[in-house]
């Protein structure tokens, strides 16, 4: 049925992400805006941003700056919102309190909320009471019915209070969820819940329902723990005489132990995820993948993203996190990218490991150098900040070697004869190039009747103190003829130790 409802729109869509600025953009929150986007953009319509900041105790511009910076950074561009502006202003909830007030005083009017007097002390009570009870935890609708004698009295002891709306008592309300199916709620369940609190300030229930109808927002797509919060928003809309929006439920995003997704299973702000190096196509595309998919596919363009998403592909059961698959993805978009973008990329990382090379300074020979080293490794980049451990061979000199390849790679005189007749055709060769550095090792290899590898793994040892390292001939021809020579010689008394 919901894959159906989408394929007939016949209404502009606009979709909205309405975050509350009370840290970090987080990795649901993430998918949350790229699917309300990609949903947008597929079918022509537009995507609003909305900051819910009327939790003023937890909300803080700080806030707002880091998920503006993280949607920008995955490429997640509103057409209506913060920074950009457009015809439904202002795009924060602060900003509008004025028509909270003033529908909350139409459902007042209307019959449709009531003040509430009840202190925490008393709530509290009636909580425990329910809980001895073993019955649903809700508000007992105890000042449904005061006189207007009794609201005097409250109102004269300076009781606090708050506005809550009548929830119908009997029957059931429900939607055809996009991605859900039809999903169904009994009224009897449903309290009377807050809608202005005692500071005047609107809850998360009424704020959105007021804002999405005045912003004419077609779909609210959001995750499954929102959608208790559904039929009560749907009885605001019928009680203010508006059409519901359609309404669609992400799945939960878990750990790969199947618990809700936490930092301690890798998860990490979409901020961090920058600062630590990955791309934000990797994540664009790891992000697309939690709960939606086409077919066996793993890598998406955002040109395909756009053209394949639908709601109906997005999966009923909760997504699976998985770090090593992010960590693959980043690393085929760093393959796939190009060159000058991960040399913007890692310089910063070599001139902090490598001061003494004076990479900041901006010499040409130094920076051609770096070039040439990012050149080399870029395949083998999972993340950008591994530039400086797979670099170090390139910018110190090499003082211990790996013990498991000394062992092996390392075998007395036979192994100084073959580095001691590799020395001197590396000195001959010119240009010292890796198509002349390649005919020096393969010459050798003819001339002393050995297998090439019994003069490439050496070779790799002593210039770079590791067992594996991008092609030799590459690698000899980067680190220059000098040091290669220095380097080889440098282990002709470690060789017989």
């Amino acid at each position: 049925m919901h894959n159906t409802q989408e394929k007939s729109l016949n209404q502009s869509v606009r979709v909205r992400f309405a975050p509350s600025p009370t840290g970090a953009l987080h990795l649901g929150g993430g998918r949350t805006a790229l699917f309300n986007y990609l949903f947008a953009k597929h079918h022509g319509g537009q995507f609003i941003l909305r900051i819910e900041d009327t939790d003023q105790g937890r909300s803080t511009e700080e806030a707002v700056k880091t998920i503006l910076e993280g949607l920008e950074w995955l490429g997640i561009y509103w057409d209506e919102g913060p920074k950009v502006g457009g015809s439904h202003e202002p795009y924060c909830q602060t900003g509008r309190l004025n028509l909270y007030h003033k529908y909350a005083h139409d459902l007042l009017a209307a019959g449709r909320a009531y003040y509430c007097y009840c202190t925490p002390d008393e709530l509290a009570a009636a909580r425990a009471q329910a809980e001895k009870e073993k019955t649903a935890p809700k508000y007992s609708g105890r000042c449904r019915t005061l006189s207007p004698e009794e609201e005097k009295a409250h109102h004269a002891n300076k009781r606090t209070r708050v506005l809550r709306f009548k929830t119908p008592e009997s029957g059931q309300t429900g939607f055809p969820d996009l991605c859900r199916g039809e999903v169904k709620f009994e009224n009897e369940l449903l309290d009377d819940f807050i809608i202005i609190k005692s500071d005047g300030f609107p809850t998360y229930n009424f704020a959105a329902v007021i804002d999405d109808h005045l912003m004419e927002i077609s779909h609210v797509i959001r995750g499954d723990d929102h959608i208790s919060n559904t039929p009560r928003q749907i009885q605001l809309y019928l009680a203010l005489g508006w059409e519901p929006p359609q309404f669609g439920h992400l799945p939960m995003i878990l750990g790969k132990d199947k618990a809700r997704l936490s930092k301690r299973h890798g998860a990490k702000s979409v901020t961090e995820y920058e600062k630590e190096g990955f791309l934000p196509e990797a994540m664009v595309n790891f992000l697309a993948r939690l709960g939606w998919g086409h077919l066996d596919q793993e890598i998406f363009s955002r040109e395909e993203l756009v053209k394949l998403f639908t709601l109906g592909k997005v999966a009923k059961s909760p997504a699976i996190f998985d770090a090593d698959k992010l960590i693959w993805l980043n690393k085929h978009y760093i393959a796939q990218a190009l060159p000058e973008r991960i040399f913007d990329l890692c310089l910063p990382y070599l001139e902090k490991a490598y001061p003494h090379f004076k990479l900041h300074e901006k010499e040409p020979q130094a920076l051609l150098y770096a070039e040439k080293v990012i050149a080399l490794l870029k395949d083998r980049l999972q993340t950008i900040p591994d530039i400086v451990p797979l670099s170090e061979y390139f910018f110190n000199e090499v003082e211990a070697y790996e013990e498991k390849a000394r062992a092996k790679y390392f075998k007395g005189e036979a192994t100084v004869k073959i580095l001691n007749e590799l020395k001197t055709a590396l000195e001959a060769t010119e240009p010292f190039d890796t198509a002349n550095i390649e005919k020096a090792f393969k010459g050798l290899a003819e001339k002393l009747g050995v297998k090439l590898g019994e003069i490439i793994h050496p070779a790799r040892l002593a210039l770079t103190g590791r067992g594996e390292s991008p092609g030799i001939y590459a690698v000899v021809e980067v680190v220059g003829k000098e040091k290669t020579i220095n380097r080889i010689a440098k282990t002709f008394a470690l060789v017989l130790q």
